[in-house]
């Protein structure tokens, strides 16, 4: 029997920083050699101040179920949320895999760390003892980070050691992003203290753009200062002025981070933890020029594929923003996803979605807090994916295909099915904010590391699910609340606002084509009586009873209302006499039929009707009117019959002390 194929999880943010790259290129790299799928639950995190879009981000985390795992990897520095780093350290202690943290000693994990205090260190007195430098300012980290914590102790450490004061005035505390070099730059300029003949820089990004703010400001680097930065990126090496800074071995950290999960898995003995060495590259922007020139031709030749390779994404990405901008249902957006997934170069693709992706859409439209849930929905996913996902997209091996419902667990159908062929996973959240609403996976493709638009094509993917979320929501409430303007709440049909826009256009072709128009007014009989006698809920019970008698007679186009009360309108367009004989006919032959049922009322009701063409200068309600008063007639004389029947007494006309219904 083979053995079996090892699975390993990454947990990373942000991997289009070559930071995570050349660490993932090296894990990448041992897993293909040695038959190992990944699966990478990739994040975007701190990429603005928004929390809510870190929550968002970060959730992807809770996905990984480690116990299908045989171990984990997990880029510890580039997740910057503490308490979801907690999460998701304690869930891989309960899956009980083997775990490497790169860069953070975690107890009871394999641990890979570079030695970031000797190179730091290392920077600072070069500056100190090659050129003699005793003003050396300091462009830092955010101080959550484990490597900005210890660049910057080393750079104090080796003030202190060559006897140079530590000026807090002279250091920056920024957040590792390029904008933090150009402010450091202004915060310098501005000190009353000596101007410094260096700056150090905890990372390079940070260092270019410090270069970059200085050379605005007429300030040049080396002749008027020096810098320096970490990493040894590959904009710092082609840079002008190349940038001195510190080569971190990142894909050997990736291989080694594998390579301690298979050992332990074969039960091979190892240390627990690794610490890496690093190298200063001594270059133009501190005056010394030890590191080589990339090559001319090489340089153009990559330059050439970098900006092609980011045209070329750029143009994917503002395509598909532009498509999927357009829709306004999920089978549209699905199709127009469709048209793009080929193009993200993928051996599989799934679009996976929350069975509550569009909570605040329900179905049942006449739940009475519907709006209520809509305004404020407080029941939307922020961690997890819930129990159940849905795929509504599907691409494997250059097909469409259809796929099942599955328990979120899973996290993908067959992912760990022997006979699945091995490969690089990468699951992605998708989200509105804080809000979940699912995850692509990709599998075996370079474009979420190798292009800088990939997390855009995501967003751009997410933002429009979302935008689809919403018109769907809003076209329900707007039907919902098209409801309850025209729709009598206890009735089930038309009020009166119903009515009018249920005849509006009926009645003005009756008075453009001079045909004639029906309108019969109904009154129940003795609703009071069944309120008074048997409660209101009685009285509500029969007005819907009635409702759906005249519901059930017009069925010749007419329009039904109630008008208020215990009163009902009926209205029809080029209607006859006999058609409105057989109406009231169907009516009372209705009525006398839900009498025949066991309850302790006896339903009744007065109704008259009135024929006429309408005139250009009537007004509907005034017809109304009329039919309202050939009703009443009839009410008056079914009084009169009722109290000659009771009194015996032989009145011509009603006495004027009728009881009131």
């Amino acid at each position: 029997m083979p053995e079996k194929r090892p699975h390993i999880a990454v947990i990373v943010s942000t991997i289009d920083e070559e930071y995570q790259s050349g660490i993932l290129d090296g894990i990448r790299q041992f897993a293909f050699a040695n038959g190992i799928t990944l699966e990478h639950f990739v994040a975007f995190g701190n990429i603005g101040s928004d929390t809510r879009h870190d929550t968002g981000e970060y959730n992807i985390f809770s996905l990984a179920n480690f116990s299908r795992f045989d171990g984990v990897i997990l880029l510890i520095n580039t997740i910057q949320m503490s308490d979801r780093l907690e999460q998701v350290l304690g869930r891989v202690r309960e899956a009980g895999i083997p775990a490497v943290c790169i860069d953070k000693d975690v107890p009871g994990m394999y641990t890979i760390c570079i030695d970031n205090e000797s190179a730091m260190q290392a920077m600072v007195e070069h500056f100190i003892v090659r050129h003699g430098f005793t003003r050396i300012n300091y462009v830092s980290g955010p101080a959550d980070n484990i490597d900005s914590r210890q660049r910057l102790k080393s750079y104090k450490d080796a003030l202190t050691k060559h006897g140079i004061p530590v000026e807090e005035e002279r250091i920056y505390h920024g957040h590792f992003m390029s904008k933090d070099g150009a402010d450091a730059v202004a915060q310098f300029l501005q000190s009353p203290l000596k101007f410094p003949q260096a700056i150090v820089c905890a990372n390079d990004n940070m260092a270019i753009a410090a270069v970059n703010a200085l050379m605005v400001r007429g300030v040049r680097v080396p002749e008027d200062v020096a810098i320096s930065g970490f990493d040894y990126i590959d904009n710092a090496r082609n840079y002008s002025p190349s940038l001195t800074s510190v080569e971190r071995p990142l894909e050997r950290v990736g291989q080694l981070a594998c390579q301690k999960i298979l050992n332990h898995l074969r039960g091979v003995d190892q240390e627990r933890s690794v610490i890496l060495e690093t190298k200063c590259h001594f270059s133009q922007s501190c005056g010394c020029c030890e590191t080589p020139l990339t090559d001319t031709d090489e340089f153009k030749r990559r330059n050439y594929q970098t900006l092609d390779s980011f045209t070329n994404d750029a143009s994917l990405a503002n395509r598909l923003s532009s498509s999927l901008a357009e829709c306004d249902s999920l089978t549209d957006f699905v199709s127009n996803l469709e048209r793009f997934v080929p193009e993200f170069g993928c051996k599989e693709f799934y679009l996976c979605l929350c069975d509550s992706w569009k909570n605040g859409i329900m179905s049942d439209e006449a739940e009475e807090n519907y709006l209520m849930h809509i305004l404020s929905p407080n029941d939307y996913i922020t961690e997890g994916y819930g129990d159940k996902i849905l795929v509504p997209l599907a691409w494997r091996d250059g097909m469409f295909l259809r796929m099942a419902d599955f328990q979120a667990e899973e996290m993908l159908p067959g992912l760990f099915a022997p006979e699945r062929e091995r490969g690089d996973y990468y699951f992605v959240p998708l989200h509105f904010r804080e809000r979940c609403m699912g995850y692509c996976v990709m599998s075996d493709t370079a474009f979420p590391t190798t292009s800088k638009l990939f997390h855009n094509c995501i967003m751009a993917i997410a933002n429009s699910l979302e935008s689809v979320r919403k018109i769907v929501c809003l076209d329900r409430v707007t039907r919902k609340l098209n409801r309850l303007y025209t729709i009598d709440s206890l009735a089930e049909i038309n009020n009166r606002n119903g009515f009018r826009i249920g005849t509006q256009h009926l009645y003005s072709w009756c008075i453009s084509t001079q045909k004639p128009v029906m309108l019969m007014f109904l009154d129940m009989d003795g609703l009071k009586h069944i309120n008074d006698t048997y409660g209101h809920k009685a009285g509500d019970a029969a007005i819907t009873e009635m409702a759906d008698i005249l519901t059930a007679s017009c069925t010749d186009g007419e329009v039904c209302c109630r008008f208020g009360g215990d009163e009902f309108i009926v209205f029809a367009a080029n209607y006859t006499e006999e058609q409105a004989k057989a109406l009231s006919d169907r009516i009372n032959a209705r009525i006398e039929a839900a009498n025949t049922a066991d309850k302790p009322y006896t339903l009744a009701a007065s109704l008259g009707y009135y024929i006429t063409v309408p005139q250009q200068d009537t007004n509907l309600f005034q017809l109304v009117t009329v039919a309202d008063n050939i009703m009443y007639a009839e009410k008056k004389r079914k009084k009169m019959s009722r109290y000659l029947k009771h009194s015996g007494v032989d009145f011509q006309t009603p006495p004027d002390d009728l009881p009131e219904d």
